[in-house]
């Protein structure tokens, strides 16, 4: 169980290979005889059998043969003869590499494929390579070098064109996988995959689309936190929008929602080919840039310069020496070299010159990634300057990109960089923008580690008033709320909204707009009117009882003449926002298919489309993503001291966004809004007009309210969280796991005994591996859960005061099948808190999840000499039986 349930298809023992007769080239189609060709030239430490559907024989005789992964390249008339043959031979896994065939034989292989219990990989793919297990199944090309880089693509062109540009270009890879427009087996399941594989280091994917957002998102968040997943998605311009009811369904295209997505899962989305291979070179060689400042060293102005106004063109830092180091490295260089803003070492510059600068610029902490830039000198060795880089590679823990300008002269000195797996370019733009992607890696990764909750920790809204509102809204067979409307569903969720009040004729309007005081504003209120202004439906800053009568008749006039079919329910009468240099605001929401709802922030007003200023995040947000989106924002720069004006209350902004992502993830019927203006200034915002679009939900599976599925995200799971006694009169608290544990439960793992470590993990590690601590603490709640339970301590500390420490004591966690109705578990309890009915509460608890989450099983191993393990599942109600695979252990079941 614990190998991953993709394990026979990646990494199968034992092959059979259905293509034609082996010696017969007039049995094979094209790809039969390709793929053939390609398992010839390899070593394949498995075993291969060779199967002829049409000749092999009985079933009788195929009860002999054995295989975990079944290789199908055979006419489309003989597919499915082949993967039943497949199946009734016990194959656990399948690859068609099969082109052409149609949708509807596409379904029904893959019925097929889950009759027997199959994982099917196509068909209409170019099947996949394993270097380092001497595997292509493929025919995608010759095997690939073997490396630490895994592509994952969705155009078979594409791979094939990867594959060869990375033999010219030293890079190698783990895993190359085709996928097909019809797969089985889809880019989620690939991704999950490769998170857990210890081969891939780094991921590339090309993507031209996804079917299930929510398992796309998982699978993309757990491979992103294990390692650098690199995404380059065809299809960024869209023929254009469906026309839109509210601003922000106007100008937020589907495009800038995939941005939003890829950055909160941690990954880094590159805009062309050329960026793609850009980020492969310097994924192959495991940089990690952990900021966004670029140093230059350079033997030539001209190029250096380039290369400081492309950092600045992508928004990065150039890095600078200090003054301290500047001197220093100023006294061994030429008398011509200048390290202002550049570190230009002239013309003469030596491959020592080199080394002593890029020694300098390494131990700088204000400097996070190194260029070398070197451009053709007479007298000067290029191939000399890149030995020198090479050698001191292993010195340095920063990126280190090159760019050796020219071509036949720098030939060799590219050969030599290449071999050292030090990333050169031809051209200072191209190695700014890949340092740019793999900065933005570190950047996405600070939001990937948030896991909010659906609500904040702000005064509990009036959510069950909310819903009743869109209820009778939706009774009336109507969509658009109206403005009064919007505001009062603003206000159940405590955002401030200027007071407004609905006029049915003049009179009414010009004694609410005396009570309210002068000036006010009038707008026509209508569920059919999406633009208030384009109908000539606003007045603002009237200024007296008379000037109220007078604009409410002429524009009810001027509405019924531009749009005389409109329902009107009169005229909404509130105080003109005094705010003194206030800023306005827009936050809005749009629904996304595939992703769902996407909460949209950016400059405000009237001439919101113009301005075309957005930032966009996922929910649920916390403070922190709320003002990373606030920051992505241009209407950033004004909302501090700006020509004037004194800063605006951040914290009055994240809280309004804060609470449209309790809105949003509390109210799933929510599908478009726009909050605009809101006005914001020092003392605080407030939303001064607002429109929403809602629509049904659908119908939470089970009748359960907490479900989210209208998110991409799954909130953080607060709802879990318990407090329990413990044998002893003391308290404990479970809890979901989240990532900030992650220093506590290495404490765990380090304060077991070595029994204990063993009888979890079956191994003798003294802690996780950072890759494993942080697969462990960041999961996604949808498929998996991991509940803790947090013991807080009060000790005097050494000035006598009372402290509290906390500590994790014990761990129960589920991780869904692939048959998405069982689930299996682990479970470990520090050693000093055994026998204290701990381990008997979290077992319950996190069978409680499971069962709430719709599985019916849950099972696991445990050790035949665990006893102690063995007498808590009897106890609660667990059927111990052998397992079949190894004897060493025990398969516990429980229906739930």
């Amino acid at each position: 169980m614990d190998k991953h349930y993709l394990h026979p298809l990646f990494s199968p023992e034992s092959i059979a290979v259905f293509a034609g007769q082996w010696d017969d080239p007039t049995t094979q189609t094209p790809q039969a005889q390709t793929l053939l060709t390609f398992l010839r030239a390899q070593r394949f430490s498995g075993t291969l059998t060779f199967l002829d559907i049409h000749t092999t024989g009985t079933l009788a005789d195929l009860a002999q043969t054995r295989a975990d992964l079944a290789i199908i390249a055979l006419p489309h008339e003989d597919v499915a003869a082949a993967l039943d043959i497949a199946g009734r031979i016990k194959c656990r896994a399948a690859v068609v590499i099969s082109t052409g065939i149609n949708a509807t034989l596409a379904s029904e292989l893959n019925q097929l494929a889950r009759h027997h219990g199959m994982y099917l990989l196509g068909p209409n793919c170019l099947g996949f390579q394993r270097p380092r297990a001497g595997l292509n199944a493929s025919v995608a090309g010759p095997m690939a070098t073997p490396g630490p880089l895994a592509l994952v693509s969705q155009s078979g062109a594409l791979t094939s064109s990867i594959l060869d540009w990375a033999s010219q270009n030293a890079v190698g890879f783990s895993t190359v996988v085709s996928l097909g427009p019809n797969t089985s087996v889809d880019i989620a399941q690939v991704l999950d995959f490769l998170a857990s594989d210890q081969q891939t280091h780094s991921i590339v994917v090309y993507l031209e689309g996804i079917s299930n957002s929510r398992r796309f998102m998982s699978a993309l968040r757990a491979a992103a936190n294990a390692k650098p997943v690199v995404v380059l998605k065809a299809g960024r311009k869209t023929a254009g929008n469906k026309a839109a009811r509210t601003h922000s369904g106007a100008i937020v295209g589907s495009d800038d929602v995939f941005d939003a997505a890829l950055r909160r899962a941690g990954a880094v989305r590159v805009r062309s080919f050329v960026a793609l291979f850009s980020a492969a070179k310097c994924l192959a060689s495991r940089y990690r840039a952990v900021g966004r400042r670029l140093a230059i060293i350079t033997n030539g102005g001209g190029p250096g310069v380039l290369a400081a106004d492309w950092i600045s063109e992508i928004n990065l830092q150039l890095g600078q020496l200090s003054a301290a180091s500047a001197e220093a490295l100023k006294a061994v260089l030429p008398a011509q070299a200048s390290l202002c803003d550049l570190i230009d070492l002239s013309e003469d510059a030596s491959p020592e010159h080199y080394r002593l600068a890029l020694d300098a610029a390494s131990k700088e902490k204000e400097i996070d990634g190194i260029l070398v830039i070197h451009s053709p000198k007479t007298g000067c060795d290029a191939a000399a300057v890149a030995a020198a880089l090479a050698d001191f590679k292993a010195r340095i823990s920063k990126p280190l990109l090159t760019c050796w300008m020219g071509d036949a002269s720098v030939g060799e000195a590219r050969t030599v960089l290449n071999t050292a797996m030090i990333p050169t370019f031809r051209t200072p733009e191209a190695a700014v923008g890949a340092f740019g992607n793999i900065a933005s890696f570190y950047q996405n990764q600070q939001l990937l580690q948030q896991t909010p909750p659906p609500l904040s920790t702000l005064a509990k809204p009036d959510i069950e008033g909310a819903r009743l509102l869109i209820e009778s809204v939706l009774a009336e067979r109507r969509n658009v709320l109206t403005e009064m409307e919007s505001k009062a569903l603003l206000s159940a969720f405590h955002i401030p909204v200027t007071k407004t009040i609905l006029a049915r004729n003049a009179n009414e309007a010009m004694m609410i707009a005396t009570q309210l005081g002068f000036p006010v504003a009038l707008k026509i209120d209508s569920p059919d009117i999406t633009h208030k202004s384009d109908v000539n439906g606003v007045a603002l800053n009237v200024m007296n009882a008379v000037g109220v009568r007078d604009t409410y008749n002429d524009m009810m006039q001027a509405v019924k003449r531009n749009q005389p079919n409109a329902r009107i329910n009169g005229v909404t009468i509130q105080n003109m926002a005094r705010h003194k240099r206030g800023r306005e605001i827009y936050i809005g929401l749009v629904t996304d298919d595939p992703f769902g709802p996407v909460i949209a922030f950016g400059a405000g007003g009237t001439m919101i489309e113009l301005m075309n200023d957005r930032a966009m995040e996922l929910p649920p947000l916390n403070q922190f993503l709320a003002r990373s989106l606030i920051d992505r924002a241009r209407v950033s720069e004004t909302l501090g001291e700006w020509r004037g004006a004194t800063a605006v209350d951040m914290d009055a902004l994240e809280h309004v966004l804060l609470r449209v992502s309790e809105m949003v993830c509390e109210l799933p019927q929510l599908r478009e809004m726009d909050i605009n203006p809101i006005i914001v200034d020092e003392s605080g915002a407030v939303a001064v007009d607002a429109r929403i679009v809602i629509d049904n939900a659908q119908q939470a599976h089970g009748g359960r309210t907490h479900n989210y599925n209208h998110l991409a995200i799954l909130p953080y799971p607060a709802q879990h969280e318990q407090v329990w006694p413990m044998r002893g009169g003391e308290q404990y608290t479970i809890r979901p796991i989240h990532p900030d544990d992650a220093d506590m439960l290495q404490t765990l793992v380090r304060s077991l005994s070595s029994e204990s470590r063993y009888f979890r993990f079956v191994s003798s590690m003294h802690e996780l591996p950072p890759q494993m601590l942080s697969r462990f603490t960041l999961i996604d709640y949808d498929r998996e859960m991991a509940l803790v339970a947090v013991y807080t301590e009060r000790k005097a500390g050494e000035d006598g005061e009372m402290v509290e420490t906390s500590r994790i004591v014990g761990v129960s966690r589920y991780i869904t099948n692939p048959d998405s109705s069982s689930c299996e578990f682990s479970l470990v309890v520090a050693d000093d808190f055994g026998g204290r009915g701990l381990g008997s509460r979290l077992m319950l608890s996190i069978m409680d999840v499971a069962r709430e989450k719709g599985l019916t099983e849950i099972v696991g191993l445990v050790l035949t000499n665990n006893p102690g393990m063995l007498k808590l599942m009897k106890s609660l109600g667990y059927s111990i039986k052998a397992y079949p695979d190894d004897p060493d252990f025990r398969l516990v079941t429980h229906p739930l």
